[in-house]
């Protein structure tokens, strides 16, 4: 039988950063995909030959110094990675009922705009949104605390976070803003973690809010260019990814994890065993009840997980600027009450009505400009559901019956009449359109119910209360966004997290300062500010097109 030193189910972003710190480490380490491409929720695909990515639409914090830029350069990844900045002037575009708000760039020009939009709440919102860099600041010390010392002080350290944890976003942006659309346009963000304002825990929100501060970026090749770079660097360092590969079980012996099984009857043994699949997934299914202790059992009984999705993969033939579309991201809501929009989505049927009361859209090629092949535009539109209103279209490897073929058609027709509001006359140039569904999240991510984010991220199952990395079957450990943090950059660090338990180290020890390594940013609407290779690579990708397809 092969024997690894560490084995990790799952390629998704955690599971890569994992793998290459162990693999860095020297370890002999195998990841295990059972998609046929790696990445899990930040892979890329293409579809009638354009590519599109279901769940990176934009990454924080990527300049120099900043948090991402320092994780992927500590991982000697960043020189094989290039982001495109998203319009600085509004890379979020909040557009509710008849109002507009542009999110610009750095949190004072946040301030600056809706000071001037809102006056006579000016001075509230600006401590409010004082307040969300404050305990962001505080949040990003905890993991960075060493010694007794230090973490015997975290109180003392982490008082403004300690004030608020127990409370909601809608909580205690209510002891700041008044004006409804005030308070809508600094609440569109719960779309980022998927919770209404009345039920987000206020330091998640926090979090995702001050994440985007300095603006949204958009890497080139969508997610596959993050997934890409990690893959390689894997590699580099001696590490085997295989895909297609579905595991069935998490070999166990004498309560300790010394392998897998996997769908084809393979057994692979490993002294360390990595889940990035999700906590019910990794336990109930890989696991087994009967290795579990009754604490474990009752934490999984009460977990939730995060809203699931609809995803319109769209491609339109017609120029999309002459209705103001650019690289920004836009936020399209019904009215500004953000609670009854999740509340209305959670409740409906998704066959009835005619369109959503909120939708998510991101023109990828605008994002990223060097994939336009000077003609198509690519969408991805997203709103969310509840699993549970789904009818039973049968299981994850065989639902495409006639009724699911129908339900896809009537919310696709939903999602094009709410894409209306912004491109009124879309239905006549689209080119291809294809709806992801709950169905397809599970078969291609396999997250439980096709949720997007992992666990909710009510208090509950965040912090303190979150699944640790570590597990109570030993060498078992466990990375994702049901761990550390959600979104491209926390799922990254659950896996840099979830290598250093392993190797018994700080995670700041796997950070490999290379001077060398450094992000290449550039502005999405601006061409001047693109080096020659990339106008080389967009006239390449236009010539290729007019070849195949001549106007």
């Amino acid at each position: 039988m092969e024997k690894f030193d560490s084995i990790i189910i799952g390629s998704g972003v955690g599971g890569l950063a994992a793998g290459i710190c162990l693999a860095r480490a020297g370890k002999k380490v195998l990841i295990l995909e059972q998609h046929y491409v790696p990445g899990g929720w930040s892979h890329s695909f293409t579809l009638g030959g354009q590519r599109f990515s279901p769940g990176v639409h934009y990454v924080g914090q990527v300049d120099k110094g900043e948090s991402t830029d320092i994780l992927y350069r500590g991982l000697g990844i960043a020189n094989d990675i290039v982001f495109f900045r998203m319009n600085p002037e509004g890379y979020e575009h909040c557009i509710i009922g008849n109002e507009r708000f542009d999110i610009p760039q750095g949190v004072e020009n946040l301030k600056d705009k809706l000071s001037d939009r809102f006056p006579s709440e000016a001075k509230k919102i600006r401590d409010y949104l004082g307040l969300i860099q404050k305990v962001h600041t505080e949040l990003m010390k905890i993991p960075k605390l060493k010694g007794w010392w230090q973490k015997i002080t975290v109180p003392f350290r982490t008082k403004h976070f300690g004030k608020t944890a127990l409370f909601s976003v809608k909580r205690v942006l209510g002891w700041y803003v008044k004006d409804p659309l005030a308070a809508a346009i600094l609440n569109i963000q719960c779309g980022d973690h998927g919770l209404a304002p009345n039920r987000a825990c206020f330091p998640v929100h926090a979090s995702v809010l001050a994440h985007y501060f300095e603006g949204g970026f958009y890497p080139m090749g969508g997610g596959g260019g993050i997934v890409k770079a990690m893959t390689n660097a894997f590699k580099r360092h001696g590490g085997i990814i295989k895909i297609s590969q579905s595991v069935a079980k998490i070999v166990i012996e004498n309560k300790k994890a010394v392998g897998v099984k996997l769908a084809d009857g393979t057994e692979i043994s490993a002294d360390i065993i990595v889940s990035n699949a999700d906590p019910s997934i990794t336990y109930l299914n890989l696991i087994g009840k009967e290795n579990l202790s009754k604490k474990l059992l009752e934490k999984l009984e009460k977990t939730t997980y995060s809203v699931t999705s609809l995803i319109l993969f769209l491609t339109v033939d017609m120029d999309v600027t002459k209705y103001g579309i650019d690289s920004g991201n836009i936020w399209l809501m019904r009215n500004p009450d953000i609670d009854a929009s999740f509340d209305e989505l959670m409740a409906a049927d998704v066959e009835e009505g005619t369109d959503f009361p909120a939708v998510f859209v991101s023109c990828t090629t605008m994002k990223d400009p060097a994939s336009f092949n000077g003609r198509y535009h690519n969408f991805e539109v997203v709103t969310y559901i509840n699993y549970d209103n789904l009818k039973d279209f049968g299981t994850a490897e065989d639902y495409h019956s006639p009724e699911y073929l129908e339900f896809k058609q009537k919310a696709t027709d939903k999602m094009l009449n709410t894409l209306e509001k912004v491109i009124p006359d879309v239905r006549q140039h689209i080119v291809q359109a294809e709806l992801g569904t709950p169905k397809t999240n599970e078969f291609y991510i396999n997250s439980t119910k096709g949720n997007v984010y992992g666990t909710e991220k009510t208090l509950k199952n965040v912090g303190p209360f979150a699944y640790k990395v570590g597990s109570e079957i030993e060498n078992l450990y466990l990375c994702g966004a049901s761990t550390l943090s959600h979104g491209v950059a926390g799922a990254t660090y659950s896996g840099v997290n979830a290598a250093s338990a392993i190797l018994k180290c700080h995670p700041d020890d796997l950070m490999i300062e290379d001077e060398n390594q450094q992000l290449r940013i550039y502005d999405a609407d601006n061409p001047q500010t693109w080096p020659d290779w990339i106008h080389v690579k967009r006239s390449d990708k236009i010539r290729t097109f007019k070849e195949i397809k001549p106007a």
